[in-house]
């Protein structure tokens, strides 16, 4: 048979329709039988003929089906379920919306509404049906504003979506839909929240022991209290974000939080972008650095906005401070560029000397080879190595596999170390990887003229049959 011929055989569009309508339609009603998935997608194809109102009738029927089913949807149902979903979104989005676009508006809204009944009967740690609605979400953006929709009646809409919002499967929807609510949407919008937040506390009925359990976990207040709080402090600062209004985006942090590093930071950035360097240094240096995770965004913060003052000294004695600190690599760059000529390499070699004494050796190792400078990795290998027994594979065995051509001492001594952690601690899943390091050990041998205080590969293998003889199931993956 000719290429051409063969070509003629594979499955795409052109040579399918070559067959001809009759011959394709009997493939189908063939194919689907028994496939109520197929049968399904061929009835809105056949709806969406009839025009884009017969096609909303039929998702509507579905989303209802979908809305009543409580069954629980097992990993081996979990993707029909993805994919029809997928569908019913694709038929809203890409077949009613552009005829009808109000249709499609409601008729998304409705889909994302299913989200909550969907994630209660279906295991998504794979994230694949939440990623389904995340995508329909977003699609908001560009049908709203073809939907001729009233500005207020959708406020009360976002507003009551937002209050229900148990799996934040209407996050984000009022940046998608700030085009469409306009100054007059926006600003109803806001006098609904300020009006909740104005309003007494709604405790709502969950049974008391669950209360207290929620109240447990809350931060200082109860589990009602403080998800009102986010409520509004969410809603205020995305309906500030689409006006451009910072201050009232920022008054919606509250003391507590703006001592928080990666908080301290964001703000600090809305700042700087905003020309206003004072304030954000002012609030980074009102935050507690210690408070939580964060301290990498406030150190750039701080950088940038010293930086933007004019304080380069200032800048330079944190970035210092940052390296001797943490080793950050990045830091010294930056600090080494503003250095005059030559003052940069001397600066650099005692940036060296304290990573080679850093208290943790793994970080100083790490740092050695991000940097590059595999000569003095080498070194504290050969210095250090006692301290760098540990489950670190992730960090010793690349480091490994760089230093090995030029450094093969420095190569052995880490392969050992992760042999002698798999077997001391009977890690049996990593026998055979230290299998594999003895033999990487064995290759290198012959490119090591002296192994100095250390022991010769003959002499740490004995030790090593001599101290785990009984571990037979690692040594029969030796060849």
């Amino acid at each position: 048979m000719s290429k051409a011929d063969m070509s003629k055989k594979t499955l795409n569009e052109a040579n399918l329709a070559a067959l001809g309508a009759q011959k394709l339609a009997r493939l189908l009603i063939e194919v689907s039988t028994g496939s109520a998935e197929i049968k399904r997608r061929l009835r809105l194809e056949l709806s969406h003929n009839l025009g884009a109102e017969e096609l909303a009738r039929d998702v509507r029927k579905r989303l209802a089906s979908i809305r009543k089913s409580r069954s629980f949807v097992g990993w081996r149902k979990r993707k029909a379920l993805v994919r029809d979903l997928s569908t019913q979104a694709e038929m809203i989005t890409e077949k009613i919306a552009p005829d009808a676009p109000a249709e499609a508006f409601d008729l998304l809204w409705q889909f994302i509404e299913l989200a909550p009944s969907v994630y209660e009967r279906v295991d998504d740690s794979r994230g694949d049906v939440g990623d389904v609605f995340r995508a329909a979400l977003a699609r908001f953006g560009d049908i709203a504003p073809c939907a001729q929709l009233s500005p207020t009646d959708l406020a009360v809409r976002v507003w009551d979506a937002l209050r229900a919002n148990s799996y934040g499967e209407f996050d984000g929807i009022i940046p998608l839909l700030a085009p469409a609510l306009g100054d007059e949407g926006l600003a109803q919008l806001k006098a609904l929240v300020i009006a909740y937040q104005d309003a007494p506390l709604e405790t709502g009925e969950d049974h008391a022991a669950l209360q207290f359990l929620r109240d447990l976990r809350s931060s200082g207040g109860s589990f009602a209290a403080d998800r009102k709080a986010r409520l509004i402090q969410s809603s205020l600062q995305d309906i500030a974000t689409v006006q451009g209004d910072l201050d009232t985006f920022i008054a919606q942090y509250r003391s507590s939080d703006l001592a928080r590093p990666r908080i301290a930071a964001k703000v600090a950035r809305l700042l700087l972008d905003a020309a206003r360097a004072e304030e954000a240094l002012d609030i980074l240096t009102g935050a507690d650095i210690d408070n939580g995770a964060g301290r990498t965004e406030w150190d750039a913060a701080y950088i940038d906005s010293l930086l933007a003052l004019d304080r380069v000294e200032d800048a330079q004695n944190h970035r210092w401070t940052c390296f001797c600190e943490t080793l950050d690599g990045q830091m010294l760059r930056d600090y080494l560029k503003l250095l005059p000529d030559f003052e940069d390499i001397e600066i650099e070699d005692g940036a060296k000397d304290h990573a080679l004494a850093f208290e943790d050796a793994f970080t100083a190792l790490q740092f050695f080879i991000d940097w590059p400078d595999p000569a003095m990795a080498a070194r504290l290998i050969e210095s250090r190595i006692a301290e760098l027994d540990d489950d670190f594979a992730h960090i010793l065995a690349p480091a490994a596999d760089t230093l090995r051509n030029k450094y093969p001492l420095a190569a052995v001594l880490l392969w050992r170390s992760m042999i002698n952690h798999a077997l001391w601690q009977s890690r049996t899943n990593r026998y055979a990887q230290a299998a594999d390091h003895i033999q990487d050990c064995a290759a290198a041998d012959n490119d090591i003229a002296d192994y100095g205080r250390f022991p010769s590969h003959q002499i740490y293998m004995e030790s090593l049959r001599a101290a785990h003889r009984h571990k037979t199931s690692f040594w029969a993956k030796l060849p």
